[in-house]
Order: structure tokens, then C-alpha cells, then sequence
């Protein structure tokens, strides 16, 4: 007879274990999943495209972030680490797949940035700890499953500096991802590809920090140095803690 949990820790970790491992995208079991994503870099993948999202170099342009440390979480191949980096940050970029940190590291290296890559899991204790003045994320969090909100709301109270920004890039409900209720996403075993939300559920979920901005992406064409596409929310939050 196992009695395995005892703190919140442990029921996440229970939970995690209710979703096929197929759906694990989030945790260092995932990385195999985004290596073969990663595999071809040639491959016609929009966010593969080496050019940062048009929301944050709006919100450089217009001043609603300035330089300092910043996180990327979820970097991929490292189109809006590259960007900050340029922009002044000093940046830390974290992702789980070895492919894309090491497609970031390469493309880093060809700019001559200097960047901080980490491969592995963000809400790890060996994770990057901050204080940071930016957490970016374009991507990574809908493809959290709905009890690993906890952690994500956790690693930003513990990494963002007072005054601090966070910005999210996320599916939008009717337009991308599943709408299916988080309960019904453990009863399926898996996301369904990702996860959509609601501007009402992102300001409900991030109700601890003030909104900024929170708007579609504007589509941007194949040809733009910006890279969007009017399936995704963007959203800018401040932490005041």
C-alpha cells in the first residue's frame, strides 16, 4: 500500500502521471518530443523564422519594458532571446529540448550575442532564479497542463523583480487550441495540442500582477523582420510585489 503524497509537490507530481506520457510536453520527459520538432531546421515552421514577435519589439519601441535581465522561458531556437540581447538584456533562455538550445546557441554565436542558455526544466530547483526585470514566454505555457499553473505562477513570484514585467504569447480561444474544461483534459489523458484561453481567464489566472496590455498578435507577412500571427494573445503584466 502507497501512501505518496504529503505536499502540494506530490499531487502535482500525481497529476502529472494522470496524462499520457505522449502529452508530456512540459517536464524533462518531453524533451524527446521537442527534439524530433526540432530535428529539421529547414522545416516551413512559422516560429522557426529568426525574428522576434512583434509585441515585444513593440514593447521596447514604446518603452514599456527597458533593459535588464531577462528570462526566456521556453526559448525554442532562440528568436526573442536574440532580440533582447540586442536590445541590451542580459538574458537567460531556458528550454527542455538539447535540438533547439543547441539551434539557439548557433544562432547566438553567428550574431556574436552573448546569452546564458540553459536546457532543462524552468520550474526545476537548478533552473535560473532571478530577480529578473522580464520573464518572457511565447509559447511554453499553453502547453502546460491546467495543475502546473501552480508551479508557473510560482516561478514567476519567485524570479520577477518588484516593478518587474512579464509578457505571454498564448493560443486563443476560437482561434487555436483546445476549450475544452481542465477536468476534461484528464479524463481525454492529454491537451489536445495545447491549451486555449480567454482574455477573462488570463486575467483571472494573473490576477496577482497588473495588466499592462493584453491584445491579439498582429499578423505579421512572410516577408516582415517581426514574426506574428493573429491565433495567439499577447500580454503584458507588471508585478508590484
Amino acid at each position: 500500500m502507497n501512501r505518496d503524497i504529503r505536499d502540494v509537490e506530490d499531487v502535482l507530481k500525481l497529476l502529472d502521471g494522470l496524462l499520457a506520457p505522449g502529452a508530456d510536453r512540459w517536464t524533462s520527459g518531453g524533451a524527446d518530443w521537442w527534439d524530433s520538432f526540432y530535428a529539421d531546421r529547414d522545416r516551413p515552421v512559422p516560429f522557426f523564422a529568426d525574428k522576434p514577435d512583434e509585441n515585444l519589439v513593440s514593447y521596447l519601441d514604446r518603452g514599456l519594458i527597458t533593459p535588464g535581465r531577462a528570462l526566456d522561458l521556453g526559448c525554442g531556437p532562440g528568436r526573442n532571446a536574440l532580440h533582447l540581447a540586442a536590445a541590451g538584456f542580459q538574458v537567460d533562455a531556458v528550454d527542455l529540448s538539447p535540438a533547439a538550445i543547441s539551434w539557439a546557441r548557433d544562432r547566438a554565436t553567428a550574431a556574436g550575442l552573448d546569452i546564458a542558455f540553459h536546457c532543462g526544466d524552468a520550474f526545476a530547483e537548478t533552473a535560473p532564479s532571478g530577480p529578473y526585470d522580464l520573464v518572457y514566454d511565447s509559447g511554453c505555457f499553453h502547453h502546460l497542463p491546467p495543475h502546473r499553473r501552480v508551479s508557473y505562477r510560482a516561478l514567476l513570484a519567485r524570479v520577477l523583480a518588484p516593478g518587474g514585467h512579464f509578457g505571454l504569447s498564448c493560443f486563443a480561444a476560437g482561434a487555436m487550441g483546445s476549450e475544452l474544461p481542465d477536468a476534461e483534459l484528464y479524463r481525454r489523458g492529454g491537451l489536445q495540442g495545447g491549451v486555449a484561453y480567454t482574455p477573462e481567464a488570463l486575467r483571472w489566472i494573473f490576477a496577482d500582477m497588473a495588466e499592462v496590455e493584453l491584445r491579439r498578435m498582429h499578423d505579421e507577412p512572410a516577408d516582415s523582420p517581426r514574426f506574428g500571427e493573429q491565433f495567439l494573445w499577447t500580454a503584458l503584466f507588471r508585478h508590484d510585489g
